[in-house]
């Protein structure tokens, strides 16, 4: 963010801040609804990865309280920019992953 520079001449930029936010922690409570996910993925065709990002969610904040895992959302590319797009035929298994989730105990 600090490098970004103005376009145009009669613009300027100032940036300020710092990073607030803490790193979503890879807890046992995570670990354990991660499992779970993998397996409920498996059983959906889903080969799910591990990965770890740039950025924030509220996932780094809910972390420090319930099981949290995050990049649950739709699959596709170019986020935040003009060539952004989700694939629409992985919507109905992410969409069966996710509520195989919620119907599913943390513990394996």
């Amino acid at each position: 963010v600090y490098a970004l520079e103005p376009g145009l001449p009669s613009v300027s930029l100032e940036t300020s801040g710092r990073v607030t936010r803490l790193p979503l922690e890879r807890t046992a409570r995570n670990q354990a609804l991660w499992r779970t996910a993998q397996r409920l993925g498996g059983e959906l065709g889903l080969a799910l990865e591990e990965g770890a990002v740039g950025g924030g969610s509220d996932g780094n904040t809910t972390s420090q309280f319930t099981a949290t895992l995050d990049g649950l959302g739709a699959v596709g590319d170019g986020a935040h920019a003009l060539h952004e797009h989700v694939l629409i035929d992985a919507m109905p298994r992410r969409a069966a992953l996710l509520a195989l989730l919620l119907l599913s105990p943390l513990a394996e």
